[in-house]
Parts: structure tokens; C-alpha cells; sequence
């Protein structure tokens, strides 16, 4: 004897699987939506901390990198506007490099290094700070102490 299956029993079964399917297809397309709307109140790009953190790292140390390489300079024998000119090239050049390592661009542009007087130099230059997301632009201005030895 064969055993025969009611047709409407197989298709019951076939809805109710259907039925769960678009349920959860339905709930994986809302958490989706709920996590791109969550990014939307976020008041800036999480990126950008980048940029403004480096920036304040290059504002806190560039004057005291520059003055303790300048001295060792002016201590070597080169004469303090040289010393000075080298030093703060160099600064630049570990500061692009540190950029690099974090995925930041750190230049330093439009530099320009003034004597004062015989013990004093000023440094002014542009910092650019950018990461692809964002960018800063901030004036930099400070002095140099340097005594020949």
C-alpha cells in the first residue's frame, strides 16, 4: 500500500519556510539601516581625530625638537642661522615620516627663518595636516633662542 501525502500538508510547510526566510531577510535589512543611521549622528568623522590630534602632537613639540637640534648644531660649530635652518629641516623631515607611519601627511610650507637679534630667530611656516578625509591648515610662529659658542 502506498501512503499518500495531502497536498495542502506539503504546501503549509513550504509557506511557513518562506514566511521565516522574508522574516529574517527583513530583520537583517533593518539592522543594517539602523547601523548606517547610527554613523549619522556622529558629529564628525572618526577619521578626522586623526588630523586634529597630530596637529596639536606637531604644535606641542615642533619649537622644542627645533631648539634642542639647533643647539646640538650651534654646539657641532655651524653658525646659528645654519644651525637653525638645519634643524628645523630635519624636524620637518621626521615629522613627514611620523605622518607616514600614523596614515597622516604632516608639510610643513612657506618657511621662513628671520634674525632677530644676535641671540634670537624667528620661524614661521604653514602646517598641513590631511589624512584623505580631512584637512588643517594652521600658522606656525615661534622663537628660536641660540648663543654661539
Amino acid at each position: 500500500m502506498m501512503q499518500t501525502t495531502d497536498l495542502r500538508e506539503s504546501q503549509t510547510g513550504q509557506m511557513l519556510l518562506a514566511t521565516g526566510v522574508v522574516l529574517l531577510m527583513s530583520l537583517l535589512s533593518m539592522a543594517i539601516f539602523g547601523v548606517k543611521v547610527a554613523g549619522l549622528t556622529l558629529p564628525h568623522e572618526a577619521a578626522s581625530d586623526d588630523v586634529i590630534d597630530t596637529t596639536n602632537q606637531v604644535l606641542e613639540s615642533i619649537q622644542s625638537l627645533t631648539q634642542a637640534r639647533t643647539d646640538l648644531w650651534v654646539d657641532g660649530g655651524l653658525e646659528p642661522m645654519e644651525a637653525a635652518e638645519l634643524a628645523f629641516e630635519t624636524v620637518h623631515d621626521d615629522l613627514l615620516h611620523h605622518g607616514e607611519l600614523r596614515g597622516v601627511e604632516i608639510k610643513l610650507t612657506n618657511t621662513v627663518l628671520t634674525q632677530v637679534d644676535a641671540n634670537t630667530i624667528a620661524v614661521a611656516a604653514e602646517l598641513g595636516v590631511s589624512d584623505g578625509e580631512a584637512m588643517l591648515n594652521y600658522d606656525v610662529n615661534f622663537t628660536l633662542d641660540v648663543q654661539s659658542s
